[in-house]
């Protein structure tokens, strides 16, 4: 069967006129999966604010009971008297010049940066490579910090950073399509319980405007919002 033919028979099993329930979703989503490998399990978030306002930005961490289901990789940016912590706690990669320097030639193979406050400025001149990949330490997702092993271990076990983009959109990973139906349900709503809790006071009418469930490589099932609104 080709794969052009597979996704037709997946799409044929997502109803695009309703609205579905999560715990439907999360036993759908496992269904329509087209991939051999352990894809991920993804939510986007559509949200009824305004990201060009700065009290509009959404964004914030949360800690997935259920962990995402990949090992991230951690890069802790430190003096040398917090490098033992670092270690301990199971970070990839730790230092601080030598990684400074890889960084600027374009080395990026990191899906987290943990940094101490007090190496912030030289970490500053990073931005435009670090930026646009979502990986610039940043006091509001707890990833400047001196308590870097405590930051590590909440990145280890589970805790996402997530951002609406200039489009309104929040994209987010919160599982993998191995988790059990359950498992799926109960991150998504953890992930949605969070950012319901961030709705800015100034935003205006519905907040969760739209929320869709896929696997990576999969078509969506829209989600019935009035469900999951708080």
């Amino acid at each position: 069967m080709s794969l052009t033919k597979k996704r037709k028979v997946v799409n044929a099993k997502v109803d695009k006129n309703k609205a579905y329930s999560l715990k439907e979703a999360s036993n759908l989503v496992k269904e329509i999966n087209t991939t051999k490998f352990d894809s991920s399990v993804d939510l986007h978030i559509r949200l009824g604010v305004d990201p060009k306002k700065a009290d509009q930005q959404v964004r914030g961490t949360v800690t997935l009971p259920h962990g995402t289901g990949k090992t991230k990789k951690v890069l802790v940016l430190c003096t040398p008297d917090k490098v033992a912590a670092a270690e301990a706690a199971g970070a990839d990669f730790v230092g601080l010049d030598e990684f400074i320097t890889k960084i600027e030639g374009g080395w990026t193979d990191v899906d987290v940066i943990i940094a101490t406050p007090s190496v912030m400025p030289k970490i500053g001149k990073l931005g435009k490579v670090l930026g646009p990949r979502n990986l610039m330490p940043n006091p509001k997702t707890g990833t400047v910090t001196n308590d870097v092993a405590a930051a590590v271990n909440e990145v280890k076990g589970g805790k996402i950073a997530f951002k609406v983009d200039k489009t309104g959109i929040v994209h987010a990973s919160i599982g993998r399509i191995s988790f059990a139906p359950d498992k799926i349900a109960e991150n998504s709503t953890e992930l949605i319980n969070a950012i319901n809790k961030l709705k800015p006071s100034s935003a205006k009418g519905t907040y969760l405007k739209a929320v869709s469930m896929a696997p990576s490589m999969g078509p969506g099932i829209m989600l019935d919002t009035k469900a999951l609104s708080n």
